[in-house]
């Protein structure tokens, strides 16, 4: 897979929550944690467990920091 983004961090999935619609997946980065709201379907698709090597893709035009 070919992608435009630039930003592709691989980690290790830490946790793994799931709602009705959506699941929140932690991503362990180096010493950071990446976390990435997503579809159940996608977390299906993906079969994503904790312990996966996976890869998180941030295309955004910004970021913003607040204090």
């Amino acid at each position: 897979m070919k992608l435009s983004a630039r930003n592709v961090l691989k980690g290790k999935v830490s946790d793994v929550t799931k709602g009705k619609t959506t699941a929140m997946v932690k991503l362990k980065v180096g010493d950071a944690d990446v976390t990435a709201s997503i579809t159940i379907e996608a977390l299906k698709e993906l079969k994503l467990k904790k312990g996966d090597t996976a890869y998180a893709v941030i295309k955004a035009s910004d970021v913003i920091i607040g204090k």
